[in-house]
């Protein structure tokens, strides 16, 4: 937090570099802002690190070592501004690859038996993690759109990662999530709801590969529990990114093409700018967040009920599926059932317009 806010005091000396400008159909805000929280989230948590008990910090360090090249690819990004969105994913991809080595985990079970076998072949499972796990970073990536969504949505699923480890026993990966969770609280204080500083995509790749190597870790180290736990406790980002890849491809638009489709974009197009209409800006930005955290919490919660339970898992994540497809079909197409994916910009037009 106190990063974070020598970033916001200190931006009229590096804001030619830093600063995020309203430019680009997916932005809300108006005023340009520092977009490197993400600097901040790295610190605190090597800072977290260093105060860690020795059992700790031998296993976080790895990880933190690991997410360099997936931050360093977002922050040339922020700062540059230069790069593609296929290269940051070969970055994130990367520090997949580079934490298998360095930590010896990655997925050798998700509770299929034809994919289980496929996953005892090292170079399979390496290649599966390092997917899997660049997929919720470009998720977060994605959500990172509105004050506070993207931070607060990886405090909940750090939360929710900490509990299933902790109620199978896993003290020591409880307590890396609460150190994650804690430098992400920090810089959600600065974040939320005055929006003073943003992640940046070096803060949004960097939390969303911690989160997502955290799930990895949790599921291979505690048998006793699910693989389908932690995943459904990534729920809302993993959700997101599926169905913002189902929408692209029936539109025939190239997947890290940007729009205000999400469905946080929705909520604060649809509701936050209608049932607020003579609000301020920030306040119809900052109302989103709740509202989406309402939804990331479900999953969560489900994770840890049915923790041990793949096929209660494997039904929540659908429910939670066809719930957010509802939800996006009444916001969308003003009706609670859902038609097929294929939004084209005169359908989108029209709609906007009723």
């Amino acid at each position: 937090m106190v990063i974070c806010l020598a970033i916001v005091w200190t931006a009229r000396w590096h804001g030619a570099h830093t600063l995020d400008s309203s430019a680009g159909v997916q932005k809300v805000h108006h005023t340009p802002t520092p977009r490197i929280g993400g600097v901040a989230i790295l610190i605190g948590c090597w800072i977290g690190w260093y105060f860690a008990p020795p059992e700790i910090s031998v296993m976080l360090g790895p990880i933190m070592v690991a997410a360099t090249p997936a931050f360093v690819a977002g922050a040339v990004e922020d700062t540059l501004k230069r790069g593609r969105v296929t290269e940051r994913l070969i970055a994130t991809f990367a520090s997949g690859v580079l934490a298998w080595w360095l930590t010896g985990d990655s997925l050798t079970r998700v509770g299929i038996g034809g994919v289980d076998w496929l996953l005892t072949i090292t170079p399979v499972s390496v290649l599966f993690t390092a997917f899997a796990v660049g997929g919720v970073a470009n998720a977060i990536n994605i959500i990172d759109g509105l004050n506070g969504l993207a931070a607060s949505t990886v405090l909940v699923c750090l939360s929710g990662l900490g509990m299933l480890a902790f109620l199978n026993g896993d003290a020591e990966m409880a307590k890396i999530s609460f150190i994650l969770g804690g430098a992400t609280l920090g810089f959600l204080l600065v974040n939320y709801p005055s929006g003073k500083i943003f992640l940046g995509d070096g803060g949004a790749y960097l939390l969303g590969f911690l989160l997502g190597w955290v799930a990895v870790m949790v599921a291979m180290r505690n048998p006793a529990m699910s693989p389908w736990a932690p995943l459904l406790a990534c729920g809302y980002p993993i959700l997101e990114v599926l169905f913002s890849m189902a929408r692209r491809t029936a539109r025939t638009l190239k997947l890290g093409h940007p729009d205000r489709l999400h469905l946080h974009s929705l909520v604060w197009s649809r509701i936050a700018r209608k049932w607020l209409v003579g609000a301020s800006g920030l306040r119809q930005n900052s109302s989103v967040m709740p509202m989406m955290l309402a939804y990331a919490c479900i999953p969560v919660v489900l994770s840890i009920w049915f923790r041990k339970n793949t096929i209660g898992l494997m039904f929540a994540f659908i429910a939670c599926a066809f719930l957010y497809a509802f939800i996006y079909a009444r916001l969308i197409h003003f009706r609670w059932t859902m038609p097929k994916l294929r939004l084209t910009s005169r359908d989108t037009k029209r709609r906007s317009d009723r």
